[in-house]
């Protein structure tokens, strides 16, 4: 497992890398641009040649791309789904040159549309941003739950790889917050297995590409996506541990996005506690 957090790419990609080894990380995660805003960031040649140099040589080695939660595939707005294909095509191609492991997005909100014509939508818009790309995958995120977002359920998020023919490219990113706000019960090694028991038997055994680790404030079936410092929160130590020693994942990258302990981004005490955890799950496994 991929051990890691989400860093800022401010002042240029190379700083993302060095964040990650101030926090002794294995892989990354960074926005593509400002998450406020629809302006592309535009990075520099040398910087990202100075980015894949430091990659090759890591860790960290793995890096992650997580699309502006701006955007919205779903929508029934022309202006809106043509804004949100230009930055989900943009990510992809950084993805491309950095030699990302993936693009996680989260699929979006029907906005009160029906659900069908909304994941049609969707479906269009990756495919539309898949041809304008070339290699780098594409991760749909499953969603906490919250008013008509898509992605609450393995079943949904197999509807939009349905709509991509089974495309290659398309992946999921499996987020234990909103897993567990969604109704998934992830807080022992026993409910987590038979979760991904669920999700293997719904979308395929190799679709899980990543992972967020991230505890959560609220509790099972909330619908809540609230984040809170790893065993903190009604995830707890065992069920974070859990996640982290979880056998399908091996391999992935594993990304805390936070808070921290201190209440703020992740640091390097928190990776540690990260690892920490692993330790304590694999130990309960053997």
């Amino acid at each position: 497992m991929l051990v890691g957090a989400h860093v800022s790419p401010a002042g240029g990609l190379p700083n993302a890398h060095e964040r990650g080894v101030e926090r002794d990380c294995d892989a990354i995660q960074i926005f593509h641009q400002s998450p406020r805003a629809w302006r592309p960031t535009n990075h520099k040649d040398e910087d990202i040649a100075r980015f894949v140099e430091l990659r090759e040589a890591g860790p960290p080695t793995s890096v992650v791309i997580h699309a502006v939660y701006l955007i919205n595939s779903a929508s029934k707005d022309p202006e809106i789904r043509k804004k949100s294909l230009i930055s989900l095509t943009h990510a992809l191609r950084l993805g491309d040159r950095i030699g990302a492991d993936g693009v996680v997005v989260h699929p979006g909100s029907t906005v009160g549309e029906p659900m069908e014509e909304s994941l049609d939508r969707v479906g269009k818009q990756l495919l539309a941003a898949l041809a304008d790309s070339e290699r780098c995958p594409l991760l749909l995120e499953d969603t906490a739950g919250a008013g008509n977002t898509i992605g609450r359920s393995f079943a949904e998020l197999y509807a939009l790889l349905e709509r991509t023919g089974g495309d290659d490219r398309i992946g999921f990113c499996l987020d234990s917050c909103h897993l567990l706000a969604s109704g998934f019960d992830v807080r022992t090694a026993e409910s987590l297995e038979a979760v991904m028991d669920d999700c293997v038997s719904t979308i395929g055994a190799d679709r899980v590409r990543c992972i967020h680790v991230n505890d959560s404030k609220t509790a099972l079936g909330s619908n809540v996506d609230r984040h809170a410092p790893l065993g903190q929160g009604e995830i707890g130590r065992e069920g974070c541990a859990a996640f982290l020693s979880e056998p399908r994942f091996e391999g992935l990258p594993a990304i805390f996005e936070g808070p921290g302990l201190q209440g703020k981004g992740v640091t390097k005490e928190d990776v540690a506690v990260m690892r920490e955890l692993r330790e304590e799950g694999l130990a309960s496994r053997t």
